[in-house]
């Protein structure tokens, strides 16, 4: 991916977090932040990446979570002891955008879209 892409998506996804953190997210903020958690798991198992799988799926389970919230009081929050499993998968989607090829990232995405499209709950599977 050429540098302009890497910084815009980072940005986007960085800003999602930051609005998330503080009670601003909305529908589509937490879904950007969970596309960018499958997409670094993604990229994880094409060989970018060696993050724990648990910690993949607490970043799930709070978004999980703070839909839940949401759906019942109305407010958009990120609990505090997600925030760590966020800010390492959004360091490790850095990492991962400045060394996959695009070939890999297009190929992320493309998993991204059948799991989308599929009846699975997750593409993460659960246990280490």
């Amino acid at each position: 991916m050429n540098a302009k892409s890497v910084r815009e998506q980072s940005l986007s996804y960085h800003l999602a977090l930051a609005t998330c953190r503080i009670g601003h997210g909305n529908n589509y903020l937490f879904n950007e932040l969970m596309r960018t958690v499958y997409i670094a798991w993604f990229l994880q198992q094409a060989g970018f990446g060696d993050e724990p799988v648990a910690l993949y799926k607490l970043a799930e389970y709070s978004v999980e979570t703070a839909l839940t919230l949401a759906n019942e009081s109305g407010e958009w929050l990120l609990a505090d002891e997600a925030l760590p499993a966020f800010e390492k998968l959004l360091a490790l989607h850095d990492s991962q955008l400045a060394v996959a090829p695009l070939h890999k990232v297009v190929d992320a995405e493309q998993q991204l879209s059948r799991y989308l499209c599929g009846t699975a709950s997750s593409p993460i599977p659960e246990g280490d």
